[in-house]
């Protein structure tokens, strides 16, 4: 049996002339060692444990093939939360924290501790919804997909993470428009990729495209939402989007016709890149 930084080498060298990153190899090994409690750094020089070794074996292949570490693992962390991931939802993104940390410093800003009736627009594995609602008890969270499969990852990350969110199935603000649900805060990290864009094979040929593309000019969903808002938001409400790089100045002049009345700010993420869409509504 070969020691764990024998395998390591070894495959790290084959990923390299496959032309794939060779980090990969050791962040799933670490990963695997994670779940046995075995500190890799402590024993790269001991044989590597068989059931490790078996796993291992197993992804190994796919990882070759592309497919993204958290989908062979079957999971991915989320603001210090685990959640399930699978091909029927998107991989949480970093970026997509910095969205939940921006609602909890403006929630805290603007309801100051009171509850506040929230929903999260195309929940997918549940990450924002549940990161907002262990973060904020204070918050009485509503939760929405078009996808039954996701909604179904959505509810067994919400059971494993013990948390309490009211999810809906259909598609955008349909569910909460026809179940007379009123919120004062509206998040979404909507599909808002062009259709034309060239995307990452590791996203374009396993993640769903459901949740990936937004139209021609990617902000097809972002128009969806705005024009049905006013009919869930309460008077005084909030709304936060994840938003591509360069969508700034379009998706900026969008929200101002649909609330001209409004305040429209877009926040930077910790690459200093425009990410994060707020709305005020007074």
């Amino acid at each position: 049996m070969k020691t764990y930084n024998q395998l390591i080498h070894e495959y790290k060298k084959i990923f390299y002339d496959k032309g794939l990153s060779p980090e990969v190899v050791k962040a799933f090994i670490y990963e695997l060692c994670n779940e046995k409690n075995i500190n890799l750094y402590m024993d790269m020089d001991k044989e590597v444990n068989e059931d490790i070794f078996i796993k291992f074996n197993e992804g190994i292949e796919r990882l070759m093939n592309n497919e993204p570490m958290n989908y062979v693992l079957g999971y991915s962390y989320f603001y210090g939360y685990k959640m399930i991931v699978n091909k029927d939802v998107l991989i949480p993104r970093p970026e997509t924290e910095e969205l939940v940390g921006l609602i909890l410093s403006q929630y805290d800003t603007y309801y100051k501790g009171q509850s506040a009736d929230l929903c999260d627009v195309g929940t997918g594995s549940g990450a924002i919804g549940i990161a907002l609602k262990k973060e904020e008890d204070n918050l009485n969270v509503y939760a929405s997909d078009i996808s039954k499969e996701a909604l179904e990852v959505a509810k067994r990350n919400c059971i494993n993470n013990e948390c309490s969110i009211t999810y809906l199935l259909g598609s955008m603000l349909d569910p909460y428009i026809e179940n007379n649900i009123k919120v004062d805060i509206l998040v979404s990290n909507p599909p808002y990729i062009k259709t034309t864009e060239d995307v990452d094979p590791s996203v374009y040929d396993f993640e769903p495209h459901v949740a990936l593309f937004g139209g021609e000019d990617g902000l097809r969903f972002y128009r969806e939402i705005f024009e049905k808002a006013p009919l869930i938001l309460n008077d005084k409400a909030m709304m936060f989007f994840e938003m591509g790089y360069d969508q700034k100045e379009r998706l900026s002049a969008l929200a101002k016709s649909y609330f001209p009345m409004a305040d429209v700010e877009v926040f930077k993420d910790i690459n200093g890149k425009d990410r994060m869409l707020m709305i005020s509504i007074r």
